[in-house]
């Protein structure tokens, strides 16, 4: 049934559905759109950003003569409306973050036809950020929602403007913190101590390599306890919404991308422990709710301090998880694919790099071939 003067319905397959109208920027028609989630509050909270991006631009539009005068930040402003709607809310929230944090303010005054008359230096003078306080992450973001944007102009006004190559700066390859050999066994020995439902949650990240919010979504209906297996389907996030009570709410969502829903086989010292913790409730580690990912990071820096263990962030147990697998000799495809990483290459570049001791017992078994080789003896004698 429709919720009367909100467009909002439930469609036959179970999914709630929005609608709006939005001006086409090429014909000029009022064309009407739609929004889909799994839930009323969901659809609502996407509609309530759009009618406000909408109202927004609205109140800013500058009265066009020509179609090629139109403004570059109009054009923007209607590339963030679709993106609303294509995108998961969480992509969607970056980009628009971005967009206004360090695009909207050089994009301001620009007409359709200035742009499309800028050759490749003056486009890359426009559109620098090769500021030092800025991370290679941020930059590459920055580049990212420029170039969606220029090729949403390139597509809805038929124009040619070219796409921004990204400099590239001198890559640093930062070590991966893991926790040490002891600071492990004083973290098992105080999880195995004092074993509850969040304690469980932390071992197994540490022995699956869960993320933060994988762990706080993570639904008894994602555990198959007779085939051992654990199944990442959903994500939780406090992201930033307009419109609403508070300026952030709890978001789940689907996992970070395609690869991160992934299927992942449970430990056999871990089976024990869920069999014993199973209960009617929905999530894991909390009840009928998805756990706050900042609480349960504050829950992991106390049982660091009362293990006596340095502060480290929940991420680390990710890291120590893959560190651990690379020194016991797990193949990397298996690992890869554990983890959730889009391919084998970002495994290899940010967790390959083993441990000294794990050198030094390859080296000494090659220092045995060696030997047999001095006394004469072939490897198969």
């Amino acid at each position: 049934m429709s919720k009367r003067g909100e467009n909002i319905r439930k469609r036959p397959d179970g999914r709630w559905e929005g609608r709006f109208r939005v001006k086409d920027p090429v014909t000029g028609k009022q064309k009407d759109r739609s929004v889909y989630a799994k839930t009323y509050a969901e659809v609502k909270a996407k509609l309530a950003e759009i009618k406000y991006n909408l109202q927004k631009q609205s109140k800013e539009t500058v009265v066009l003569y020509e179609e090629n005068n139109i403004l570059l930040e109009e054009i923007a402003r209607e590339w963030l409306i679709r993106t609303a709607v294509s995108k998961k809310r969480s992509t969607y929230i970056k980009y628009r973050r971005i967009y206004e944090n360090h695009l909207a303010a050089k994009l301001k005054g620009i007409s359709l036809a200035e742009m499309s008359g800028y050759d490749d230096m003056l486009l890359r003078e426009k559109f620098c950020f090769q500021d030092k306080k800025f991370s290679d992450s941020l930059i590459k973001s920055i580049y990212c929602v420029l170039n969606q944007i220029l090729q949403f102009c390139n597509a809805a006004y038929h124009v040619n403007i070219g796409l921004y190559d990204m400099p590239r700066r001198p890559k640093t390859v930062k070590p991966v913190n893991a926790l040490t050999q002891s600071e492990q066994i004083c973290l098992l020995q105080k999880l195995y101590k004092d074993m509850d439902r969040k304690n469980l949650g932390i071992l197994l990240c540490l022995s699956t390599g869960l993320r933060l919010g994988e762990i706080c979504a993570l639904k008894w209906s994602d555990i198959d306890l007779h085939g051992k297996v654990l199944y990442v389907n959903r994500t939780v996030q406090r992201i930033a919404i307009d419109q609403h009570s508070t300026k952030t709410i709890l978001w789940e969502d689907t996992p970070k991308s395609i690869f991160s829903k992934r299927e992942i086989p449970i430990p056999d010292n871990i089976m024990p422990h869920l069999l014993s913790m199973k209960q009617p409730a929905e999530y894991v580690i909390s009840g009928n709710a998805p756990t706050e990912p900042r609480t349960y990071q504050y829950r992991f820096q106390k049982i660091l301090l009362e293990a006596g263990i340095a502060r480290h962030n929940f991420h680390i147990l990710r890291h120590t998880f893959a560190t651990n697998c690379i020194n016991s000799g797990a193949d990397i495809k298996s690992l890869s694919e554990i983890l959730g990483h889009s391919s084998v290459h970002i495994t290899l570049n940010r967790y390959v790099h083993p441990a000294i001791d794990t050198k030094r017992r390859h080296l000494n078994n090659l220092s045995l071939v060696y030997d047999r080789y001095k006394e004469g003896k072939n490897l198969s004698d």
